[in-house]
């Protein structure tokens, strides 16, 4: 099993940007695919980005290619998003997730079974 705590959220105007981390536990984390969903209020959750076990896969949703960067230090069992160029419609709780499995980055939360608590971003206009 793995748990996984993120941090970096918070209040930022429009343009500015933001480094989300989650932190895992245990000595495994290399073995897991690792992603970032958001869930903006009333809305379901979405995938944001993921990123292979090695780092050297990345996929992102249309909504933030070249504004996300999605990366992970395994020495450090920590999976982090560079988020540039904020905008109002980032406002969401952001939530890191682990899966495992082989093969080409999941989208769907059902294929992630380890999720951290989330962490709120909150972009002021």
């Amino acid at each position: 099993q793995v748990q996984l705590v993120e941090s970096g959220g918070g209040l930022v105007q429009a343009g500015g940007s933001l480094r989300l981390s989650c932190a895992a536990s245990g000595r495994t984390f290399g073995r897991y695919r690792m992603a970032w969903f958001r869930q903006a209020p009333g809305k379901e959750r979405d995938f944001a980005a993921g990123i292979s076990r090695s780092g050297d896969s990345t996929y992102y949703a249309d909504s933030v290619k070249g504004r996300f960067t999605i990366s992970r230090d395994n020495a450090k069992n920590t999976v982090y998003l560079q988020i540039n160029s904020l905008k109002a419609e980032d406002t969401a709780v952001y939530f890191c997730a682990a899966g495992n499995g082989f093969g080409p980055i999941p989208r769907r939360s059902n294929e992630y079974g380890y999720w951290g608590q989330g962490t709120q971003v909150t972009v002021s206009s």
